[in-house]
């Protein structure tokens, strides 16, 4: 990612003519939020945007696609370490293809790992829901569970 200077450099009205975005721009044009923009901008994701004269951010085309990139990682479940990796294997056009399949296949079997434990705390959740009455008696198989699971922690 490159390392844009941050000195102002023009009005806003001129960065608009020169088709720059203000960041209300930026998040209407990626459905990303002006909040998460900038947190992606402090995590290195997107390199700091260029600045009018009254300090606000410009983003150019190649930033509409690289948040849109990043937009679209997130919703395939991507850690913002993984999209650093991806976005810079997405900029490299001599990228092999072979480490962003790597990359893919680990992450599949981090989200088989994390399906198969939701899977288990569900089935569990279940028996349990399953011996509960649900009735207006105060005992509850449940919240003897929760309760028994933190004893636990104590010894």
């Amino acid at each position: 990612m490159n390392k844009r200077a941050q000195k102002p450099t023009l009005e806003l009205a001129d960065a608009h003519a020169l088709g720059l975005h203000s960041i209300g721009e930026a998040a209407k044009l990626t459905g990303i939020s002006t909040k998460m923009i900038r947190h992606y901008e402090s995590l290195g994701l997107v390199s700091p945007t260029d600045r009018t004269y009254a300090n606000y951010r410009v983003y150019q085309t190649r930033d509409i696609h690289l948040l849109r990139f990043i937009k679209s990682a997130r919703e395939l479940g991507f850690s913002m370490k993984q999209i650093a990796v991806l976005a810079s294997l997405w900029q490299n056009s001599g990228r092999s293809s072979a480490e962003v399949k790597k990359l893919a296949l680990e992450h599949i079997q981090e989200m088989d790992e994390r399906i198969q434990s939701l899977q288990q705390m569900r089935n569990a959740l279940n028996d349990l829901a399953g011996r509960c009455h649900g009735d207006d008696k105060p005992d509850c198989p449940i919240l003897d569970a929760i309760a028994c699971n933190t004893c636990h922690g104590d010894q």
